[in-house]
């Protein structure tokens, strides 16, 4: 076992040696802490934004706190994949969680609106690399094949923020304070930081000389920042056909071209043309980036409905709210085991999505007289439709790209989502906040009349829920089934 020879790099290292399942296990619960503390901010915060806009006495820039963080997470996400790829997994990950502890210790300190959206923008610069880095950890140690056998332990930490990030937040927000939803992540984020930096140590290592397009970067950051902006101030700061609106839509435009052009001219562009041209790659990213933007979107604006529509408490609205957020675990992990043993693992996902299209169809047009319990079986359906894409799009594109841009193409994949669901955000926010009318208002105290029109404004919430679902439909009908790998890839070695 110590044998030398000669790594990707050049340097000479001790000869490899397979990791055993037991090992595999340990490095990946290594990672749960920090795949929890990006998937725990991303339910705790929806229940609270009722109680966190009243607090700050801003309704009106309430989206922008989660299309902050959103916003910055998603620019990020390929930079962590590509300086992963350069410098290795976990001083990358550490860093990660470092920056968004920080972020969430001003987030609780904020005082005011803008300055809680300032520091949602670090916390996103530091959890924008936590998900797509521990998916890209799992894909380093096993096969694609083997891989979807491992979707338990990360279905595990989603069902576990699912369950608990709304009724912490609703109780944080109605009971105590709604700083309490970023104080927890203090103590989180020291776990996260020293159980990974010892059982990451054991990580193989596979890095090639690779340079960060900080050009392409910036292009991005801009483009996309832009683009929310227009669409989050579209309708309800200023008119879709104002000056404002214009200049900054062809800004973005502007910036979107540049970019494109970066990718094509760089020698090593952000996000590399043999990624992007992969069919496997292209298709899966766009089938999760409007699935998983519309679930995004869907938890974010959710208890505003329950809250104003249904009267309920932030409390309440917490219990509501998890049928949704389980039910796309439920069927992320149902998927993921199909996946080990069927050929046509694009089947079930195609038929999820389906009838997650039909239950938003039920929500827009035939929910006025539905039970509350046929509300929540109706959210779970969509769900349930929606997390089933999610192992699915993961695998394939991994099963599609060789390792050595393995994280460039998961983060990638990543930044889709995540711009999926900032977009998403943008444009449920400019429905809900044009249409209702709600600015600096207590939901809570709302009269009939208002909230019959809430009501009605969520009709449109949910037709486009429903488009952006048929668009994840298409795609994902689109995307090529390629055979998975089933050998355990030379990546799962330890390196002495």
């Amino acid at each position: 076992m110590n044998i030398h020879t000669t790594d990707v790099v050049g340097a000479a290292k001790p000869q490899n040696a397979r990791l055993q399942p037991h090992e595999i296990r340990a490095i990946i619960i290594g990672l749960i802490l920090a795949m929890l503390l990006a998937a725990l901010d991303q339910t705790i915060v929806a229940t609270a934004m009722p109680t966190i806009g009243l607090a700050l006495h801003d309704m009106g820039n309430l989206s922008w706190v989660a299309t902050a963080y959103l916003l910055t997470a998603t620019t990020v996400t390929p930079l962590y994949g590509k300086f992963s790829d350069i410098h290795g997994r976990r001083i990358t990950l550490l860093v990660g969680i470092v920056i968004f502890s920080i972020g969430s210790l001003l987030c609780a300190l904020a005082p005011n609106m803008l300055t809680l959206i300032l520091a949602r923008g670090l916390q996103g610069m530091g959890g924008g690399g936590l998900i797509a880095l521990s998916q890209t950890i799992i894909g380093d140690l096993v096969s694609p094949k083997e891989r979807a056998k491992y979707q338990v332990y990360i279905a595990s930490v989603f069902v576990l923020a699912s369950i608990a990030g709304p009724l912490l937040g609703g109780f944080f927000a109605q009971h105590l304070h709604w700083t309490l939803i970023f104080w927890i992540n203090l103590p989180l984020g020291l776990a996260a930081f020293l159980m990974t930096n010892n059982k990451l140590k054991r990580l193989p290592r596979h890095e090639r000389p690779h340079r960060l397009d900080w050009l392409g970067a910036v292009l991005l950051i801009g483009a996309t920042t832009t683009m929310l902006l227009g669409l989050s101030w579209g309708g309800s700061v200023y008119d879709w056909n104002s000056i404002q609106i214009i200049l900054v839509t062809l800004l973005s435009a502007v910036l979107w071209a540049s970019f494109v052009a970066r990718l094509i001219q760089a020698d090593e562009p952000l996000i590399p043309l043999s990624v992007l041209g992969n069919q496997v790659v292209a298709t899966g990213m766009l089938s999760a980036c409007f699935g998983m933007g519309t679930f995004i979107g869907m938890t974010i604006y959710m208890p505003i409905y329950m809250e104003g529509v249904l009267g309920l408490t932030a409390s309440q609205s917490g219990l509501a709210l998890i049928p949704l957020m389980v039910g796309t675990v439920t069927g992320a992990t149902i998927s993921g085991r199909v996946m080990t043993f069927a050929v046509h693992y694009k089947r079930l996902p195609l038929i999820g999505l389906a009838f997650s299209i039909f239950a938003t169809l039920l929500l827009a047009f035939g929910s006025q007289n539905m039970g509350f319990a046929a509300f929540e079986a109706l959210l779970a359906m969509l769900s349930i439709g929606i997390g089933s894409i999610l192992p699915v799009s993961t695998i394939a594109i991994q099963n599609a790209v060789g390792l050595h841009e393995l994280g460039t193409a998961t983060a990638s994949a990543n930044f889709f989502r995540s711009l999926g669901g900032a977009i998403s955000v943008a444009i449920f926010g400019t429905i809900v906040l044009s249409s209702s009318g709600l600015h600096n208002v207590d939901i809570s105290t709302l009269s009939a009349p208002e909230r019959q029109n809430l009501f009605v404004t969520f009709r449109y919430v949910y037709i486009a829920a429903g488009i952006g679902l048929g668009f994840a439909l298409l795609f994902m009908a689109m995307m090529r089934e390629l055979p998975l790998r089933g050998k355990i890839s030379p990546a799962a070695m330890i390196v002495e």
